[in-house]
Protein backbone atom coordinates (compact mmCIF):
# COMPACT_ATOMS: atom_id res chain seq x y z
CA UNK A 1 0.00 0.00 0.00
CA UNK A 2 1.34 3.39 -1.00
CA UNK A 3 0.34 6.43 1.10
CA UNK A 4 -0.08 8.31 -2.18
CA UNK A 5 -2.54 5.89 -3.76
CA UNK A 6 -3.98 3.68 -1.03
CA UNK A 7 -5.02 0.05 -1.48
CA UNK A 8 -4.70 -1.48 -4.93
CA UNK A 9 -7.23 -3.76 -6.62
CA UNK A 10 -6.07 -6.85 -4.70
CA UNK A 11 -6.65 -5.16 -1.33
CA UNK A 12 -9.97 -3.37 -1.87
CA UNK A 13 -12.13 -6.26 -0.66
CA UNK A 14 -10.19 -6.42 2.63
CA UNK A 15 -10.52 -2.72 3.40
CA UNK A 16 -14.03 -1.86 2.18
CA UNK A 17 -17.25 -2.21 4.15
CA UNK A 18 -18.48 -5.77 3.73
CA UNK A 19 -21.93 -4.75 2.56
CA UNK A 20 -20.38 -2.93 -0.39
CA UNK A 21 -18.45 -6.08 -1.37
CA UNK A 22 -21.62 -8.17 -1.16
CA UNK A 23 -23.51 -5.62 -3.25
CA UNK A 24 -20.82 -5.85 -5.92
CA UNK A 25 -21.32 -9.62 -6.05
CA UNK A 26 -25.09 -9.16 -6.39
CA UNK A 27 -24.71 -6.63 -9.20
CA UNK A 28 -22.39 -9.01 -11.04
CA UNK A 29 -25.19 -11.60 -10.98
CA UNK A 30 -28.26 -9.46 -11.63
CA UNK A 31 -26.86 -6.90 -14.05
CA UNK A 32 -24.87 -3.69 -13.96
CA UNK A 33 -26.17 -0.12 -14.15
CA UNK A 34 -24.62 3.25 -14.77
CA UNK A 35 -24.97 5.31 -11.62
CA UNK A 36 -24.09 8.76 -10.35
CA UNK A 37 -23.08 9.37 -6.76
CA UNK A 38 -23.28 12.76 -5.05
CA UNK A 39 -20.54 13.33 -2.46
CA UNK A 40 -21.02 15.87 0.33
CA UNK A 41 -20.25 16.83 3.94
CA UNK A 42 -22.59 18.18 6.60
CA UNK A 43 -20.40 21.20 7.47
CA UNK A 44 -18.62 23.96 5.57
CA UNK A 45 -15.26 22.87 4.16
CA UNK A 46 -12.43 23.88 1.87
CA UNK A 47 -12.52 21.61 -1.17
CA UNK A 48 -9.48 19.30 -1.30
CA UNK A 49 -10.27 16.38 -3.63
CA UNK A 50 -6.97 15.62 -5.35
CA UNK A 51 -5.90 12.54 -3.38
CA UNK A 52 -9.33 10.98 -3.77
CA UNK A 53 -9.37 11.70 -7.49
CA UNK A 54 -5.89 10.26 -8.04
CA UNK A 55 -6.88 7.06 -6.23
CA UNK A 56 -10.14 6.71 -8.17
CA UNK A 57 -8.30 7.18 -11.45
CA UNK A 58 -5.78 4.53 -10.46
CA UNK A 59 -8.59 2.12 -9.57
CA UNK A 60 -10.40 2.80 -12.86
CA UNK A 61 -7.22 1.96 -14.75
CA UNK A 62 -6.76 -1.28 -12.78
CA UNK A 63 -10.36 -2.28 -13.50
CA UNK A 64 -10.14 -1.34 -17.18
CA UNK A 65 -13.03 1.09 -16.88
CA UNK A 66 -13.49 4.84 -16.56
CA UNK A 67 -15.18 7.10 -14.03
CA UNK A 68 -16.57 10.55 -14.71
CA UNK A 69 -15.48 12.74 -11.78
CA UNK A 70 -17.40 16.01 -12.00
CA UNK A 71 -16.06 18.37 -9.33
CA UNK A 72 -18.51 21.14 -8.53
CA UNK A 73 -15.83 23.49 -7.18
CA UNK A 74 -12.22 24.39 -7.80
CA UNK A 75 -9.61 23.03 -5.42
CA UNK A 76 -9.44 25.34 -2.40
CA UNK A 77 -12.94 26.75 -2.82
CA UNK A 78 -15.19 27.29 0.20
CA UNK A 79 -18.18 24.92 0.14
CA UNK A 80 -21.29 25.24 2.28
CA UNK A 81 -22.75 22.48 4.44
CA UNK A 82 -24.59 19.87 2.39
CA UNK A 83 -23.57 21.18 -1.01
CA UNK A 84 -22.58 18.39 -3.42
CA UNK A 85 -18.82 18.45 -3.82
CA UNK A 86 -18.51 15.87 -6.59
CA UNK A 87 -20.79 13.93 -8.91
CA UNK A 88 -19.11 10.58 -9.53
CA UNK A 89 -20.46 8.46 -12.38
CA UNK A 90 -19.66 5.06 -13.81
CA UNK A 91 -20.38 1.36 -13.59
CA UNK A 92 -22.24 0.52 -10.38
CA UNK A 93 -20.32 -2.74 -10.15
CA UNK A 94 -16.97 -0.97 -10.33
CA UNK A 95 -17.90 1.92 -8.02
CA UNK A 96 -19.92 0.35 -5.23
CA UNK A 97 -17.07 -1.26 -3.30
CA UNK A 98 -14.83 1.81 -3.56
CA UNK A 99 -17.03 4.10 -1.47
CA UNK A 100 -15.41 3.34 1.88
CA UNK A 101 -11.96 4.09 0.53
CA UNK A 102 -12.60 7.20 -1.53
CA UNK A 103 -14.59 8.84 1.28
CA UNK A 104 -11.63 8.26 3.61
CA UNK A 105 -9.60 10.48 1.27
CA UNK A 106 -12.14 13.29 1.12
CA UNK A 107 -13.82 14.19 4.43
CA UNK A 108 -10.96 14.77 6.85
CA UNK A 109 -8.87 16.34 4.11
CA UNK A 110 -11.50 18.97 3.33
CA UNK A 111 -11.97 19.83 7.02
CA UNK A 112 -8.21 20.09 7.65
CA UNK A 113 -7.88 22.35 4.60
CA UNK A 114 -10.67 24.54 6.00
CA UNK A 115 -8.87 24.79 9.35
CA UNK A 116 -5.53 25.62 7.71
CA UNK A 117 -7.24 28.29 5.64
CA UNK A 118 -8.91 29.80 8.72
CA UNK A 119 -5.60 29.95 10.60
CA UNK A 120 -3.65 31.54 7.75
CA UNK A 121 -6.45 34.03 7.16
CA UNK A 122 -6.56 35.01 10.85
CA UNK A 123 -2.81 35.69 10.94
CA UNK A 124 -2.01 36.75 7.37
CA UNK A 125 1.43 38.18 8.18
CA UNK A 126 2.57 35.06 10.03
CA UNK A 127 4.26 32.06 8.40
CA UNK A 128 2.97 28.61 9.35
CA UNK A 129 4.72 25.26 9.55
CA UNK A 130 2.65 22.06 9.45
CA UNK A 131 4.02 20.03 12.36
CA UNK A 132 1.23 17.45 12.42
CA UNK A 133 2.99 14.28 11.22
CA UNK A 134 3.52 12.65 14.61
CA UNK A 135 -0.12 13.25 15.52
CA UNK A 136 -1.42 11.45 12.43
CA UNK A 137 -2.76 7.91 12.42
CA UNK A 138 -0.30 6.47 9.92
CA UNK A 139 1.30 7.38 6.61
CA UNK A 140 -1.90 7.88 4.63
CA UNK A 141 -3.27 10.40 7.11
CA UNK A 142 0.06 12.25 7.16
CA UNK A 143 -0.10 12.49 3.37
CA UNK A 144 -3.68 13.76 3.46
CA UNK A 145 -3.03 16.34 6.16
CA UNK A 146 0.03 17.81 4.46
CA UNK A 147 -1.91 18.11 1.21
CA UNK A 148 -4.83 19.68 3.10
CA UNK A 149 -2.62 22.30 4.75
CA UNK A 150 -1.20 23.27 1.37
CA UNK A 151 -4.69 23.63 -0.15
CA UNK A 152 -6.04 25.75 2.71
CA UNK A 153 -2.90 27.85 2.68
CA UNK A 154 -3.15 28.62 -1.03
CA UNK A 155 -6.79 29.63 -0.56
CA UNK A 156 -5.77 32.16 2.12
CA UNK A 157 -2.89 33.39 -0.04
CA UNK A 158 -5.29 34.06 -2.91
CA UNK A 159 -7.95 35.69 -0.76
CA UNK A 160 -5.95 37.99 1.51
CA UNK A 161 -2.32 37.71 0.39
CA UNK A 162 -1.49 35.68 3.51
CA UNK A 163 1.96 34.21 4.02
CA UNK A 164 0.33 30.88 4.87
CA UNK A 165 2.04 27.53 5.29
CA UNK A 166 5.61 27.74 4.05
CA UNK A 167 6.53 24.13 4.82
CA UNK A 168 6.07 21.11 7.01
CA UNK A 169 8.00 18.68 9.17
CA UNK A 170 8.77 15.72 6.91
CA UNK A 171 10.66 15.24 3.68
CA UNK A 172 8.03 12.85 2.30
CA UNK A 173 5.33 15.51 2.01
CA UNK A 174 7.46 18.64 1.61
CA UNK A 175 6.62 18.74 -2.11
CA UNK A 176 3.11 19.96 -1.33
CA UNK A 177 4.70 23.22 -0.19
CA UNK A 178 7.15 23.47 -3.06
CA UNK A 179 10.07 22.21 -0.96
CA UNK A 180 12.46 19.30 -1.22
CA UNK A 181 12.94 18.88 2.52
CA UNK A 182 10.94 19.30 5.68
CA UNK A 183 11.60 22.06 8.21
CA UNK A 184 12.88 21.58 11.75
CA UNK A 185 15.84 22.16 14.00
CA UNK A 186 16.01 20.64 17.48
CA UNK A 187 13.52 18.85 19.73
CA UNK A 188 13.44 19.21 23.50
CA UNK A 189 15.36 15.96 23.86
CA UNK A 190 18.36 17.52 22.12
CA UNK A 191 18.43 20.39 24.61
CA UNK A 192 18.49 17.87 27.44
CA UNK A 193 21.25 15.91 25.68
CA UNK A 194 23.35 19.04 25.22
CA UNK A 195 23.06 19.99 28.90
CA UNK A 196 22.17 23.63 28.29
CA UNK A 197 20.28 25.70 25.75
CA UNK A 198 23.43 27.60 24.74
CA UNK A 199 25.40 24.38 24.26
CA UNK A 200 22.61 22.95 22.10
CA UNK A 201 22.78 26.06 19.92
CA UNK A 202 26.56 25.75 19.67
CA UNK A 203 26.35 22.11 18.60
CA UNK A 204 23.68 22.86 16.05
CA UNK A 205 25.60 25.82 14.63
CA UNK A 206 28.77 23.73 14.34
CA UNK A 207 26.97 21.03 12.40
CA UNK A 208 24.75 23.28 10.26
CA UNK A 209 26.88 26.37 9.84
CA UNK A 210 25.49 28.88 7.38
CA UNK A 211 21.86 27.99 8.04
CA UNK A 212 19.35 30.08 9.97
CA UNK A 213 18.95 28.71 13.49
CA UNK A 214 15.83 28.17 15.60
CA UNK A 215 16.42 27.35 19.25
CA UNK A 216 13.95 26.02 21.81
CA UNK A 217 14.07 28.07 25.00
CA UNK A 218 11.57 26.46 27.39
CA UNK A 219 13.36 23.22 28.38
CA UNK A 220 14.89 24.61 31.57
CA UNK A 221 12.14 27.13 32.26
CA UNK A 222 14.49 30.04 31.51
CA UNK A 223 12.87 31.31 28.34
CA UNK A 224 14.08 34.90 28.69
CA UNK A 225 17.49 34.19 30.25
CA UNK A 226 18.37 31.47 27.75
CA UNK A 227 17.14 33.43 24.75
CA UNK A 228 19.32 36.41 25.67
CA UNK A 229 22.29 34.12 26.37
CA UNK A 230 22.01 32.55 22.91
CA UNK A 231 21.74 36.01 21.32
CA UNK A 232 24.94 37.11 23.07
CA UNK A 233 26.68 33.91 22.00
CA UNK A 234 25.66 34.44 18.35
CA UNK A 235 25.33 38.21 17.91
CA UNK A 236 25.87 38.11 14.14
CA UNK A 237 23.03 35.64 13.60
CA UNK A 238 20.84 37.70 15.90
CA UNK A 239 21.65 40.95 14.10
CA UNK A 240 21.08 39.45 10.65
CA UNK A 241 17.67 38.06 11.53
CA UNK A 242 18.98 34.51 11.14
CA UNK A 243 18.19 33.53 14.73
CA UNK A 244 14.74 32.50 15.99
CA UNK A 245 13.45 31.24 19.30
CA UNK A 246 10.70 28.68 19.54
CA UNK A 247 8.42 29.16 22.53
CA UNK A 248 6.70 25.88 23.43
CA UNK A 249 6.12 26.28 27.18
CA UNK A 250 3.62 23.69 28.37
CA UNK A 251 0.40 24.61 30.09
CA UNK A 252 1.40 23.69 33.63
CA UNK A 253 3.53 26.77 34.23
CA UNK A 254 4.10 30.39 33.26
CA UNK A 255 6.95 31.61 31.10
CA UNK A 256 9.95 32.82 33.09
CA UNK A 257 9.18 36.09 34.88
CA UNK A 258 5.40 35.87 34.60
CA UNK A 259 2.51 34.96 36.83
CA UNK A 260 -1.17 35.87 36.59
CA UNK A 261 -0.73 39.44 37.84
CA UNK A 262 2.37 40.14 35.72
CA UNK A 263 0.64 38.67 32.66
CA UNK A 264 -2.26 41.07 33.12
CA UNK A 265 0.23 43.92 33.40
CA UNK A 266 1.98 42.87 30.18
CA UNK A 267 -1.32 42.81 28.32
CA UNK A 268 -2.33 46.16 29.77
CA UNK A 269 0.90 47.62 28.43
CA UNK A 270 0.80 46.08 24.94
CA UNK A 271 -2.90 45.53 24.25
CA UNK A 272 -5.04 47.35 26.81
CA UNK A 273 -8.37 46.28 25.36
CA UNK A 274 -7.45 42.59 25.32
CA UNK A 275 -9.30 41.51 28.45
CA UNK A 276 -11.96 44.22 28.53
CA UNK A 277 -14.26 42.53 26.07
CA UNK A 278 -16.14 39.28 26.51
CA UNK A 279 -13.83 36.26 26.50
CA UNK A 280 -14.38 32.58 27.12
CA UNK A 281 -12.23 30.83 29.70
CA UNK A 282 -10.14 29.28 26.93
CA UNK A 283 -9.57 32.68 25.33
CA UNK A 284 -8.53 34.21 28.63
CA UNK A 285 -6.06 31.36 29.16
CA UNK A 286 -4.55 31.99 25.72
CA UNK A 287 -4.25 35.68 26.58
CA UNK A 288 -2.73 35.63 30.06
CA UNK A 289 -2.61 32.06 31.33
CA UNK A 290 0.11 29.49 31.59
CA UNK A 291 1.92 28.14 28.56
CA UNK A 292 2.34 30.02 25.30
CA UNK A 293 0.00 32.95 25.94
CA UNK A 294 -0.18 36.32 24.25
CA UNK A 295 1.34 37.82 27.39
CA UNK A 296 4.25 35.37 27.17
CA UNK A 297 4.90 36.34 23.56
CA UNK A 298 4.79 40.07 24.33
CA UNK A 299 7.08 39.43 27.31
CA UNK A 300 9.71 37.61 25.22
CA UNK A 301 9.51 40.16 22.40
CA UNK A 302 10.00 43.05 24.82
CA UNK A 303 13.02 41.39 26.45
CA UNK A 304 14.68 40.80 23.08
CA UNK A 305 13.97 44.32 21.85
CA UNK A 306 15.17 45.99 25.05
CA UNK A 307 18.45 44.07 24.79
CA UNK A 308 18.94 45.25 21.20
CA UNK A 309 17.96 42.02 19.48
CA UNK A 310 14.96 43.33 17.60
CA UNK A 311 15.79 41.31 14.46
CA UNK A 312 15.42 38.00 16.27
CA UNK A 313 12.23 36.12 15.36
CA UNK A 314 9.73 34.27 17.53
CA UNK A 315 8.27 30.89 16.62
CA UNK A 316 5.16 30.04 18.63
CA UNK A 317 3.87 26.51 19.09
CA UNK A 318 1.70 24.50 21.49
CA UNK A 319 -1.99 24.22 20.72
CA UNK A 320 -2.26 26.79 17.94
CA UNK A 321 -5.69 25.88 16.65
CA UNK A 322 -7.94 28.09 14.49
CA UNK A 323 -9.54 29.48 17.66
CA UNK A 324 -6.21 30.26 19.33
CA UNK A 325 -4.97 31.92 16.14
CA UNK A 326 -8.04 34.19 16.13
CA UNK A 327 -7.33 35.25 19.70
CA UNK A 328 -3.68 35.98 18.92
CA UNK A 329 -4.74 38.01 15.90
CA UNK A 330 -7.21 40.02 18.00
CA UNK A 331 -4.37 41.39 20.15
CA UNK A 332 -1.72 41.51 17.40
CA UNK A 333 0.55 39.13 19.30
CA UNK A 334 4.21 39.33 18.17
CA UNK A 335 4.58 36.07 16.22
CA UNK A 336 6.74 35.51 13.17
CA UNK A 337 6.08 31.80 12.65
CA UNK A 338 3.50 29.36 14.05
CA UNK A 339 4.38 25.69 14.28
CA UNK A 340 1.13 23.78 14.40
CA UNK A 341 -0.48 20.39 14.13
CA UNK A 342 -3.76 21.74 15.41
CA UNK A 343 -5.24 22.28 11.97
CA UNK A 344 -6.06 18.59 12.27
CA UNK A 345 -9.83 18.23 12.82
CA UNK A 346 -10.73 18.32 16.51
CA UNK A 347 -14.22 16.90 16.15
CA UNK A 348 -13.80 13.80 14.03
CA UNK A 349 -17.53 13.36 13.47
CA UNK A 350 -17.46 16.56 11.41
CA UNK A 351 -15.16 14.89 8.87
CA UNK A 352 -17.60 12.19 7.80
CA UNK A 353 -18.11 12.52 4.04
CA UNK A 354 -21.18 10.85 2.57
CA UNK A 355 -21.99 9.43 -0.87
CA UNK A 356 -25.52 8.78 -2.15
CA UNK A 357 -26.50 7.39 -5.56
CA UNK A 358 -28.71 10.00 -7.21
CA UNK A 359 -29.12 8.51 -10.69
CA UNK A 360 -29.62 4.98 -12.03
CA UNK A 361 -29.31 4.53 -15.80
CA UNK A 362 -30.45 8.09 -16.41
CA UNK A 363 -33.32 8.09 -13.90
CA UNK A 364 -33.05 10.49 -10.98
CA UNK A 365 -33.61 8.57 -7.75
CA UNK A 366 -32.34 9.11 -4.21
CA UNK A 367 -33.39 8.13 -0.73
CA UNK A 368 -36.12 10.19 0.89
CA UNK A 369 -34.80 13.44 2.35
CA UNK A 370 -31.73 13.69 0.12
CA UNK A 371 -33.42 15.19 -2.95
CA UNK A 372 -31.29 18.31 -2.52
CA UNK A 373 -28.36 16.30 -3.90
CA UNK A 374 -29.92 15.89 -7.34
CA UNK A 375 -28.68 17.98 -10.24
CA UNK A 376 -30.37 20.83 -12.08
CA UNK A 377 -33.49 21.20 -9.99
CA UNK A 378 -34.42 17.52 -10.30
CA UNK A 379 -34.71 17.39 -6.52
CA UNK A 380 -37.63 19.81 -6.37
CA UNK A 381 -39.50 17.90 -9.05
CA UNK A 382 -38.90 14.54 -7.38
CA UNK A 383 -39.90 15.90 -3.98
CA UNK A 384 -43.13 17.22 -5.44
CA UNK A 385 -43.94 13.86 -7.05
CA UNK A 386 -43.18 11.92 -3.87
CA UNK A 387 -44.59 14.39 -1.36
CA UNK A 388 -41.26 14.32 0.45
CA UNK A 389 -40.38 16.62 3.39
CA UNK A 390 -38.08 19.61 3.05
CA UNK A 391 -34.40 18.92 2.57
CA UNK A 392 -32.43 17.49 5.47
CA UNK A 393 -28.79 16.72 5.95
Amino acid sequence: MSPQTGPDEREVARYTDRYFARTREAIARFGDARVTYALFLRRPVCFAPRLMIEWLEAMAAERDTSFDIDCQFEEGAWVGAGEPLVYLSGSFRHLVDLETLYLQRLGATCVAAYNAYAMARSLPKVAFLAMDARHCAGLEMAEMMAYAASVGSRAAQRECDAVGFIGNATDATAHYFGNQRGYGTMPHAFIGYAGSTVRAAEMYHELYAGEPMTVLVDYYGHEITDALAVCRRFPELAGQGELSFRLDTHGSRYVEGLDMARSYAVLERHSPSAVREYRTEAELRWLHGTGVSAAALFHLRAALDEAGFDAVKIVASSGFSPAKCRVMASVNAPIDVVGTGSFLPENWSETFATADVVDYDGTARVKLGREFLLRNGEGEALRARQGAPEKSL
